[in-house]
């Protein structure tokens, strides 16, 4: 039997092939496992597995060409430690199935190839046995693949994890709030057709069996102005086009809304209402089936759907101007529909979009707006609603996500781990106040992700007792500060240039901060830049110098998103709508409230602290997410795109942090395990410590000290040469080893496979002996008893049939039969015949009778009609002629022939006298006259009445057969016959001495013709015939030597023939 390997095209694991089995993935015992640094033999062609095993890991186009090779090898996760970088591929690679989930399962982080999966179970295995907080952090930029990544690992452990004791709901809901959230929170984007639009941090909770139990979502700045205005090319939120496309006809009748996208204003500014690659009606019944799941009523998913409806009435209501350049409504039957769906009054709402209520010295105000303030309300309206319904829709999730049971002993023993899917840096052609939020947020987790680095390096090498040596890096805290210092930072100045008396703009907010940070040196504005860095900067923009490049915002609309204002009259008209949703989302203390709320920016920085704090009381996990092209197309590898996305992710930074100490470590155990082949004396196995054996085999690999550290539990290598040297000698080690391996399995198979031979055919042999042995048992019995029965029956042979001698009898008569059946007469001529035992005499005559007769009934049915008459006449002629006449014997042999004369030897005056009658035989004859005796030649003629006796061509005589009274013929062998006809014939001159040389066959045909077969008189000594009318003629027969006819002196006619045969 051959082993043999093959590679899976993502090349990630190897199959055992059996050539009687099908193919088995390469599971613990059952085949061999494709670890980490299997791969480096092949890292010429498809990279190295981890970064830190660069070897010039400062250069950022080796890092590219790393990445570039493993993508062409549909090979998307790589490691930077125990950071995991993904590729988006664009297609589906068929590697998230339960067997790949199976093969990461329960296995050391860098046992197998970089996956998701492995990142998933380490997480989770230490979640178990340290009992300690953890969390997966998931970043990159729109399209890069976050949330198939987040999707993904809630897959995972919905799908590993043991089942909570109460059934599976938890783990449904967790899954299910995926689409109900990017329902209502993605939408189409420029670069991605499901982009995230907000960030997401979930906590998943587990008990001490590490079943899932609960779960909790905080959701960050949902992008609430997509509501109002798309760019050309993206969409607004899924949920509105899901609702339009799959809702059902009631559903929409009662709703107020229309099936096309284009009637409504707010979904059709980006001009890209149908997209191919989303189905909005499948996705309509996954939303609405999961809204079921995670405890939705229907009820509230009417309640939910009527606000969904309201927002896009909300954009088709229009404005005009009266007299006084105010605004008025002048759709109404918007205004009926916004009323019915939100429970608000008409009148109270058209007022609340018309005018702005204002306080002014405890008094109230209406001040009517303009057109373009008029649109602000409705839009800010609009925002407000939609936000403030996904907050109430996240906090719905969590409530129905909740353990129910949080006083049994083990909601206190559960753990918790967290999965963080955040928007990632974003450097767009225009940046304005979102992008500034979302890369400050950038900055504050690449700031922890630093330090929790650097944490993370320095307690492993103090736990395995090596000296810690300082790392040089970029710290980004310069920029934080920039952007969160109290009263000096980016933010606290927006925030005051939004409270502050006075008319505020963005330009007076831009000129602030050139007062306040101007001395920054990662802050610039035109007015600061020198002469050539101002070509690139407008008067209204500024720029940061942030750690992924610099970014330049504009600051137009930085007040009003900051403000995020919603006039107080449409505040109120919210808070009395009867919707349950509504009335819940639009508290009525806000109106009493008198503190001014906090701004979008701090709201923002605050959570975003919590953030972090709850980030750094868990143990994190990285997966840097990265958007090969903008295009969505599978194989195609951006370099440019790439390399802005690696340098924004701070992928380099963390290479280096990681690289400035070891490249490489492993534990003891692990690294003696792989590398023992390789000296002697650990070979093949090693006794000791295996600390000490690692001291051995270093040695013997001659390792100089500088290129390694021995810590407590750990083997650290300080460059990738090393490493990439001892994977080598392994290489061709292995081959070696192989070939050993190879001899001693094929020696241990074939003897195994001949001892299983060995024992089948003994046991085969025994057992054929032992039939052998019974079957000749069998036969001697079975024959000792046939002889004894025989002899018994033998003995009483001759006396009347009994039990005693039937065997013997019956065996006699079988045996008879058998016999006779081998011995039976060949031909009717064969009269042989077995001699029966005496009780089969009268049968055996029987059967004699039988064969005969069948014997005769197969010949008669054999011969020919021609054959038959053959026979016939020579049936006759022995009847007449057998032991009569000497000549006889010789004509047995010759056959009989149907005439003697041709047509043409007859004389046609004779045919014509002969009329019609047919001449059945001709033969010729010799005549001897009636006086003297004198032979003259004639012809025989045999017609069916007659016998002709012809001269030449002139009948002489002719004999009716009727007037035929006999044939005399001697029992010598002459040849003579006489012919008697009637004396009383007057026509007829007397009887015809005749002489034929056949003459037995010519008698019988005239005998037959003539019907005249008793009649034929076979004489001995003489005939006597009528020579004439009152005369006989006596013919004279004696034995003579030799034929002699010649006539007598007494007158008579004498014929001397030789004896033939005595009788």
């Amino acid at each position: 039997m051959a082993l043999q390997v093959e590679l899976i095209p993502t090349g990630e694991i190897i199959r055992v092939v059996h050539p009687h089995r099908p193919c088995k993935l390469a599971l613990g015992s059952d085949g061999v496992r494709v670890t980490m640094e299997s791969a480096l033999t092949a890292r010429d062609r498809v990279g190295v597995q981890d970064f830190v095993l660069l070897e010039n890991f400062t250069s950022e186009a080796a890092f590219m060409e790393n990445l570039r090779r493993r993508f062409r090898e549909n090979l998307i996760y790589t490691y930077i430690g125990p950071v995991l970088v993904s590729v988006n591929p664009y297609r589906d690679l068929q590697i998230y199935s339960r067997q790949h989930m199976e093969r990461y399962r329960g296995v050391s982080f860098y046992e197998v190839p970089p996956h998701l999966f492995a990142v998933a179970d380490t997480v989770y295995r230490a979640l178990r046995t340290e009992r300690r907080d953890q969390a997966v952090m998931i970043s990159g930029e729109s399209g890069a693949g976050k949330t198939e990544a987040t999707k993904r690992l809630l897959q995972f452990y919905a799908e590993t994890c043991p089942a909570p004791e109460r059934g599976g709901a938890v783990r449904d809901r967790l899954l299910q709030s995926n689409p109900v959230l990017e329902a209502f929170g993605n939408a189409k984007t420029l670069r991605n057709d499901n982009s995230s639009r907000f960030g997401k941090y979930m906590d998943v909770q587990f008990d001490f069996k590490g079943a899932p139990v609960g779960g909790h979502i905080l959701s960050y700045l949902l992008e609430k102005s997509r509501v109002v205005h798309q760019n050309h090319g993206e969409r607004n939120f899924h949920i509105f086009y899901q609702l339009l496309e799959g809702g059902e006809e009631e559903t929409l009748r009662r709703l107020g809304l229309e099936r096309n996208p284009q009637s409504y204003l707010y979904l059709v500014k980006g001009q890209c209402a149908k997209v191919s690659s989303i189905n909005d009606k499948s996705d309509w019944k996954v939303v609405r089936k999961a809204l079921t799941v995670i405890d939705f009523t229907e009820e509230e998913v009417e309640e939910l759907l009527s606000i969904v409806a309201s927002v896009l009435h909300l954009g088709n209501i229009h404005f005009a101007a009266d007299e006084e350049s105010n605004a008025q409504v002048t759709t109404e039957n918007q205004i009926k529909y916004l009323s019915r769906l939100l429970g608000v009054e008409g009148a109270t709402l058209r007022e609340a979009l018309t005018h702005r209520k204002i306080i002014a010295k405890g008094e109230e105000l209406l001040s009517p707006l303009n057109l373009e303030q008029a649109a602000y309300a409705r839009d800010a309206l609009a925002k407000a609603v939609y936000s403030r319904t996904f907050t109430w829709l996240v906090g719905k999730i969590n409530r129905s996500l909740a353990s129910k049971d949080a006083e049994s002993p083990s909601w206190r023993s559960t753990t918790v781990l967290g999965l963080l899917d955040i928007y990632g840096f974003e450097v767009f052609q225009h940046n304005s106040f979102e992008q500034f939020c979302i890369n400050y947020c950038n900055e504050k987790l690449q700031q922890l992700f630093i330090e929790l680095t650097l944490k993370s390096e320095q307690e492993e090498y103090e736990a395995e007792g090596i000296a810690w040596e300082p790392v040089q890096y970029f710290n980004n805290k310069i920029i934080c500060d920039l952007v969160e210092e109290k009263f000096k930072g980016i933010i606290s100045i927006l925030d005051e240039e939004c409270l502050r008396p006075g008319e505020a703009t963005d330009l007076t907010f831009l000129e602030k901060l050139e007062d306040t940070v101007k001395q920054h040196p990662h802050f610039l504005t035109h007015k600061l830049a020198d002469q050539r860095t101002r070509k690139s900067l407008g008067r209204g923009e500024f720029r940061l110098l942030h750690y992924a490049g610099e970014v330049t915002y504009s600051v137009t609309g930085f007040l009003d998103k900051n403000n995020d204002l919603l006039f107080r009259n449409l505040k109120e008209t919210m808070c009395s709508s009867k919707n349950p949703i509504m009335s819940q989302c639009f508290d009525r203390n806000e109106l009493s409230d008198k503190k001014r709320p906090e701004t979008v920016a701090t709201q923002f920085k605050l959570s975003l602290l919590q953030l972090v704090e709850i980030l750094k009381s868990k143990e994190p996990a990285y997966v840097r997410c990265i958007k090969p092209n903008d295009a969505k197309q599978p194989g195609r590898f951006d370099e440019v795109l790439i390399r802005h996305q690696v340098k924004y992710l701070g992928l380099m930074e963390n290479l280096r942090v990681r690289r400035a100490g070891f490249a490489y470590r492993r534990k003891y155990e692990v690294f003696l395990q792989r590398y023992k082949s390789l000296c002697p004396e650990t070979w093949p196995t090693w006794a000791g410590r295996p600390q000490d054996g690692v001291a051995v085999l270093v040695r013997h690999l001659g390792y100089k000290p500088e290129e390694y550290k021995m810590g407590r539990t750990k083997i650290f290598i300080r460059f990738p040469k090393t490493l990439f040297a001892t994977e080598d000698a392994l290489e061709v080690r292995r081959q070696s080893l192989a070939t050993k391996i190879q001899a001693a399995w094929r020696g241990f198979h074939w003897r195994q496979k001949f001892l299983r031979v060995k024992r089948s055919a003994i046991c085969i042999q025994s057992w054929w002996r032992g039939t052998l042995g019974r079957r000749k048992a069998a036969k001697r019995k079975w024959a000792a008893q046939t002889i004894r029965r025989l002899i018994r029956g033998f003995i009483l042979r001759h006396a009347p049939r009994c039990p005693e001698n039937a065997f013997f009898l019956d065996h006699v008569r079988t045996s008879f039969l058998l016999n006779l059946r081998r011995q039976l007469p060949r031909n009717v001529l064969d009269t042989s015949w077995p001699t029966p035992p005496p009780a089969l005499r009268e049968a055996s005559e029987l059967l004699r009778e039988l064969c005969m007769k069948n014997m005769v009934w197969k010949y008669c049915r054999s011969i020919s009609p021609e054959w038959k008459q053959q026979l016939q006449q020579k049936a006759v002629a022995s009847e007449i002629f057998k032991g009569k006449k000497d000549n006889y014997p010789q004509s047995v042999p010759r056959l009989f022939i149907s005439t003697r004369l041709g047509a043409d030897e007859i004389s046609p005056k004779v045919l014509q006298a002969l009329g019609s009658e047919p001449i059945q035989y001709a033969v010729p004859v010799v005549k001897y006259d009636r006086k003297g005796y004198k032979p003259r030649s004639r012809q025989l003629l045999l017609t069916p009445s007659a016998v002709v006796i012809v001269e030449d061509a002139k009948v002489k005589q002719r004999i009716d057969y009727a007037n035929l009274t006999g044939i005399s013929v001697s029992s010598l062998s002459d040849s003579l016959f006489v012919l008697h006809v009637q004396r009383e014939d007057n026509k007829q001159k007397g009887d015809v001495v005749l002489q034929s040389d056949h003459v037995i066959e010519t008698l019988t045909k005239t005998a037959l013709s003539a019907d005249r077969v008793n009649h034929v008189n076979i004489n001995q000594g003489s005939i006597t015939f009528a020579g004439g009318p009152g005369r006989d003629g006596i013919i004279d027969f004696t034995p003579g030597s030799e034929l002699l006819i010649t006539k007598a002196k007494n007158g008579h006619l004498a014929v001397v023939a030789p004896r033939l045969n005595s009788r």
